[in-house]
């Protein structure tokens, strides 16, 4: 029946801010805004795959967290540059000062964390080839290919 996810939303602060900065900075592709209920949709992928909404809240902002996919060689070679090149800050899950992504061995994928300008928690995503190992926790690409 669930094939995958369509969309998600998150509360911004200020939607002008939130639109530049998702199809500007991020590259998400423009959809429709609805001015009266101060809410915009944003397409995520080539052929309208999914949808980000954002929804302006003056008050009592709710911080979310969602991930993109994106590709295994883009997030291991270009996504700490891509990030720090757009002034954001990627910091891996266990958030121990290292800019590098980091492997859920669970799983197994690959990922590296950066937040929006208004504390949103985003992450790139690569779900690796292989069976999981949930023993080895969270670890560094190069140990991952170590142990996997």
């Amino acid at each position: 029946m669930i094939k995958g996810l369509y969309e998600t939303h998150v509360q911004v602060s200020d939607l002008e801010n939130a639109i530049e900065f998702y199809t500007k900075v991020l590259g998400l592709e423009f959809a429709h805004k609805e001015e009266n209920r101060r809410i915009a949709f944003l397409w995520i992928g080539k052929n309208k795959e999914s949808m980000l909404g954002l929804w302006e809240q003056k008050e009592n902002l709710q911080t979310r967290h969602f991930a993109f996919t994106a590709e295994k060689e883009d997030i291991l070679n270009f996504s700490v540059e891509f990030l720090k090149n757009k002034n954001l800050k990627p910091y891996n899950f266990l958030k121990d000062g290292i800019e590098k992504p980091m492997v859920f061995a669970w799983m197994p994928a690959l990922a590296i964390y950066f937040n929006d300008p208004d504390g949103n928690q985003l992450e790139f995503i690569s779900v690796l080839e292989g069976d999981g190992k949930p023993e080895l926790g969270v670890l560094s690409y190069e140990e991952w290919m170590e142990r996997k």
